[in-house]
């Protein structure tokens, strides 16, 4: 699988990193469209996800050993960008337009989705996030503009996805179902592999450190603070200090001391010197390693006019197990 250039310029659109070839993405559609017609109409249904866990072993060789090779290592970007997955695009209904848009109806992209997940890991949901569907919209919303989170359309600021829990996803999944009219909309991420480098080893020592408390994001219901227990000072780097992991988002981190703020700040400036912008168009998936990748949005214009920017998200975990407290009837929707 063909890897993307380091050092690419900051804003640049990026290509896929790999797309499927005419036949594979037949064989990837034929699969989805039996995923739709087995029987069970409801995404988040156990049995029909077991099902896409199933159909992921008969998905072309190369996809598979890609994604193996990328869940063993994320590569110095953190993400893959894989161009020309079926998305059904004659069949799909307007773009949602409302909060808390989700996917509960099996469809060919929520396949295309739920394989993925499965051939990474296990599909995760939140109940406080989205009503704790496993496949959610992420569509902008008529006086939404503003909101800071998946249904505005102002920039959205760096982040990790629900680093305040006690069990974020390892990886988060974006399948772009349509284009935004101007196509302008951009995903910006940024990874540690290239951030690191530019930090002063005093930055480094504070990010280490439990001097950062990091709240729910707008997304997430009111009580989603209260229900979580394990909100308290986290560092905002761990793990190696070669190669650590993040947990952080701008809008929702606030450090608690001041070289923590300063380390916070410099962290910042370090993904903006680095951050790559990803334009996608229909069929691209983003895979996130969500573990040591941050990202964000670009501002753009919605008309509202059914035919806007749709992107579909899906979160994924390499261990269910650890989890298991969290989830009733060992589903995959974390309730705290």
């Amino acid at each position: 699988m063909p890897k993307t250039t380091p050092g690419t310029t900051q804003r640049t659109a990026v290509a896929a990193d790999w797309a499927l070839d005419p036949a594979d993405a037949d064989a990837y559609e034929r699969l989805a469209r039996t995923l739709c017609t087995g029987g069970h109409d409801q995404v988040d249904n156990p049995e029909w996800v077991a099902g896409a866990r199933d159909a992921w072993e008969e998905l072309p060789f190369l996809l598979r050993r890609g994604m193996r090779r990328f869940r063993r290592h994320s590569g110095p970007h953190g993400t893959l960008v894989i161009g020309g997955l079926p998305v059904d695009q004659a069949a799909l209904p307007a773009t949602p337009s409302v909060l808390g848009s989700v996917q509960r109806q099996v469809s060919v992209s929520a396949a295309v989705l739920t394989m993925v997940a499965c051939g990474l890991g296990e599909p995760l949901a939140y109940r406080a996030e989205k009503s704790g569907a496993l496949v959610q919209d992420v569509v902008p919303v008529p006086g939404q503009e503003t909101f800071h989170g998946n249904a505005g359309s102002v920039p959205l600021s760096f982040h990790t996805e629900n680093g305040f829990h006690s069990h974020p996803p390892d990886y988060v999944i974006f399948l772009c179902l349509r284009a935004d009219h101007d196509g302008i909309a951009g995903m910006r991420v940024a990874d540690i592999r290239q951030a690191l480098p530019l930090l002063t080893p005093a930055s480094r020592q504070a990010l280490f450190a439990p001097e950062f408390i990091t709240t729910p994001p707008p997304s997430f219901s009111a009580d989603a603070a209260t229900s979580e227990p394990d909100v308290k000072p986290r560092p905002v780097l761990s793990g190696a200090a070669e190669d650590p992991d993040i947990r952080m988002a701008q809008l929702v981190t606030t450090p608690l001391t001041p070289r923590a703020t300063a380390a916070l700040t410099e962290f910042g400036r370090a993904c903006e010197a680095t951050a790559r912008t990803l334009r996608l168009t229909p069929g691209d998936l983003v895979i996130i390693d969500n573990r040591v990748t941050v990202h964000g949005r670009t501002a753009f214009r919605p008309r509202y006019d059914g035919a806007d920017r749709w992107l579909q998200r899906t979160y994924v975990t390499t261990d269910l197990r650890r989890s298991r407290d969290h989830r009733p009837h060992d589903g995959h929707i974390l309730t705290r």
